[in-house]
């Protein structure tokens, strides 16, 4: 299937923008730049918005999904929108009850832990999201048509969905967890249940994924938050055949797919072999490292340490250059943070950054 002819990346609106030729490999002109969670509770506009709204109302109320969308865009002048949305949207629009709870973050209405428990949830057909992520579907064209009339009007959309270990994990925790324990536990004690699970998760946000690539979302990312608590070994024989199904849901679609995991060093190699066109490396390993051991072909996306966004001014500049110099490693770079941006962040902060990338360039 080829993408709509009213597509950015068919009409050429976003196909030759700094983001998309950073991401198919090509240096461009400027190093582009945009952040991680950089529409969201950082903003004071944000905030004002929600008032009154749950996190899950606003995903899916289209206009407001849009509106908070294109914020950090005026503001900061990145160079790419990320969808505003969360990795549980297509687990709820699926059947599954969860909500976001403040302070938290995703609760399930029970863990999914034993093989009785995985077969009921897997019952659910994910084919229903071709009707339930409609709001979805509007709020990127909502979007992708808001940003025409910014700027240069070229801003791409990127759009991403959570990969299945994380979504496991969460449905397997029944919540937010430091360790996993109990998902990982699963996958070694009851591994025909946990390929079950982790192949209905693929699905379901592989659907996801796809809806918002065909509304109009010129990159799709993959994030991974809780992959770094797999060993090499388990993530390429537990997680590494899903993570590669939910990508093959946009394999035939021509845009560019990132795959970033939080803690994920070691897993490098692996994460770019399920079908990814650009890695994204945390802030827990050096940019230029994680270029090697991608083997220094592939384009990288990172990895600004948020803790420093509250530092003096000289420090993160100083420490945004080195990471634009390691960068020059790879055939390209487009500057993010190693994770999200932090609810407490200067917004002003983030404005300065993208002006110094803007006007940088390698030695």
């Amino acid at each position: 299937m080829s993408l709509p002819p009213e597509h950015p990346l068919v009409t050429g609106v976003t196909q030759s923008s700094p983001l998309i030729t950073a991401y198919r490999g090509t240096r461009p002109e400027r190093t582009p730049v945009w952040f991680m969670r950089q529409a969201g509770r950082s903003l004071p506009e944000y905030r004002e918005l929600r008032i009154g709204t749950a996190m899950l109302d606003a995903c899916l109320d289209p206009a407001m999904a849009s509106e908070i969308t294109l914020q950090p865009i005026r503001r900061h002048g990145t160079d790419a929108a990320i969808f505003f949305s969360d990795i549980v949207v297509p687990l709820k629009q699926a059947g599954v009850a969860v909500e976001i709870v403040p302070g938290r973050g995703p609760v399930m209405g029970s863990a999914v832990r034993t093989a009785a428990e995985v077969d009921a949830l897997v019952a659910l057909d994910p084919a229903v999201l071709d009707d339930t992520l409609v709001p979805i579907r509007e709020g990127v064209a909502l979007t992708v048509a808001g940003l025409a009339g910014i700027g240069d009007g070229r801003t791409p959309l990127i759009g991403f969905a959570g990969a299945p270990f994380t979504l496991a994990a969460y449905l397997v925790e029944g919540g937010p967890s430091k360790d996993h324990l109990a998902a990982r536990t699963l996958m070694h004690a009851d591994p025909a249940s946990w390929a079950k699970l982790m192949a209905w998760c693929a699905d379901i946000t592989g659907r996801f994924l796809r809806a918002q690539v065909l509304a109009g979302a010129s990159a799709a990312q993959l994030f991974d938050s809780w992959a770094g608590a797999l060993s090499l070994e388990d993530y390429e024989r537990h997680v590494a055949p899903a993570s590669r199904a939910a990508l093959a849901h946009v394999a035939d679609l021509p845009v560019p797919k990132v795959h970033f995991g939080v803690g994920t060093g070691e897993l490098l190699g692996a994460m770019h072999r399920v079908g990814a066109d650009v890695v994204g490396i945390d802030y827990r390993l050096a940019l230029d490292e994680g270029i090697r051991r991608l083997g220094g072909g592939v384009p990288v996306q990172g990895n600004i340490d948020p803790a420093l966004l509250a530092a003096p001014w000289p420090v993160l500049e100083a420490h945004v250059l080195d990471i634009l110099q390691r960068g020059t490693a790879a055939p390209s770079h487009v500057l993010n943070l190693g994770h999200g941006v932090p609810p407490e962040t200067d917004p002003d902060v983030l404005t300065r950054i993208v002006a110094l990338a803007h006007d940088w360039q390698p030695a």
